[in-house]
């Protein structure tokens, strides 16, 4: 039996959901591409066995970053090359979550929202880090955005995996406790005042929209009222000491770097208008099954398309593109510390399918001694019908 994909749902109900609802150009190309993926759409290659003559098609991935076929190759790619960034000190995952009474103006302004968002959290971090009062050193840490919950309603929220050591103004290199990183209370309270007045300085600024029910606080008064309720409530922060040693800190953030809203694997049907999937409610920590029409699964996967140029995993001190080149080595030598080294760095992308399968890709399928070699491209169709529709960030 050949179970149901995102892909299914979208060839089946997007030209109908797309006719009811205007779409922004990055989420019209997300649901172009997911559909087109691996089809004749984007063009392949002919490759014939040298051994028995056997022909083979393969049609090309459409590589975005929110198709759910495309995402296992680049999160192995993207791990492998962390290893070289390895510290053998405590690690921390850090969860930040806003207020849901924050969630709509957020989704209106996505772009200025998600960089605050980001700019809040690593001000927090660096700040409390390396306070003397905290820790005493600057340190290293990847976020990486999320916006969703396992049922695909929008929640936006960041992880934090960050390597408790660092830097003390002296040079020296300093390692935390194992089961301590800095009190949740702190970390929320720092990340709440710091997000809030970033917030208000970009409405001073007018940088911020307000669409439907969100409108009303265009006028200054209740936006200023809108923020001390913000103010008034706990922000959420959790945090705890994940990993027993460097290498299992690999394995831990292929959970997290490239997953999307809903892989394919959690979906069970699709029948009727409907698609039923598989969530875990972490009120209770069950896994439930959930029924939605599939004009509303595509709304939910629509809200989760992120605006172009926005980058989803950001680095910062240390482990920063500017200073993991010089500090973090640094910090590796002080411990006499040797990572693993890439492995994928200088393979060819067949080597590399290889290397995470076990399968050999040129070997025919067919006779399974000869190879396979491309005889000849296809190229792609004309292209994917024009985006029509005005952007509208209420519904879509």
């Amino acid at each position: 039996m050949v179970m149901p994909e995102v892909q299914d749902i979208f060839m089946t109900h997007a030209k109908q959901y797309h006719q009811k609802h205007p779409l922004s150009p990055e989420k019209y190309k997300a649901m172009m591409d997911i559909i087109n993926c691996r089809t004749m759409e984007l063009g392949g290659h002919i490759d014939e066995c040298d051994e028995c003559g056997n022909l083979q098609i393969s049609y090309n991935s459409c590589r975005n970053r929110h198709c759910p076929k495309c995402q296992t190759f680049l999160k192995e790619k993207w791990i492998d090359a962390r290893k070289e960034e390895l510290l053998p000190v405590p690690y921390f995952h850090i969860v930040f979550t806003i207020p849901e009474e924050l969630n709509m103006l957020i989704y209106q302004n996505q772009k200025k929202g998600y960089k605050l968002f980001f700019k809040a959290v690593s001000e927090t971090l660096k700040e409390l880090s390396e306070d003397p009062k905290h820790f005493g050193a600057k340190i290293g840490f990847v976020c990486l955005l999320h916006t969703w919950s396992q049922n695909m309603l929008y929640h936006p929220h960041l992880h934090v995996v960050l390597p408790f050591g660092g830097l003390t103004p002296d040079g020296k290199f300093k390692i935390g406790a194992e089961d301590f990183f800095i009190h949740v209370q702190v970390l929320s309270s720092m990340f709440k005042g710091k997000f809030l007045h970033m917030l208000e300085k970009a409405y001073s600024e007018g940088d911020l929209e307000f669409y439907g029910s969100m409108l009303e606080y265009e006028h200054d008064q209740l936006f200023q009222a809108y923020l001390n309720t913000l103010r008034k409530k706990d922000w959420v922060v959790y945090c705890k000491e994940t990993f027993s040693g460097p290498e299992a800190v690999i394995e831990y953030l292929g959970r997290y770097t490239h997953r999307i809203c809903i892989s394919n694997n959690r979906i069970l049907r699709f029948e009727d208008g409907s698609v039923t999937f598989k969530w875990k409610d972490y009120r209770d920590n069950k896994q439930k099954i959930m029924t939605i029409t599939a004009e509303e699964f595509i709304r939910r996967f629509l809200m989760h398309i992120l605006p172009s140029g926005l980058r989803k995993i950001n680095y910062y001190g240390i482990l920063s593109n500017r200073n993991k080149k010089v500090k973090l080595r640094q910090c590796q030598r002080v411990l006499d510390y040797e990572c693993s080294k890439s492995i994928f760095k200088d393979m060819t992308a067949v080597d590399i399918i290889k290397a995470i399968t076990g399968t050999d890709i040129t070997l025919c399928p067919c006779c399974k001694k000869g190879r396979l070699r491309t005889v000849r491209t296809v190229e792609p169709k004309s292209g994917s019908p024009p985006v029509t529709g005005e952007f509208n960030t209420k519904y879509c």
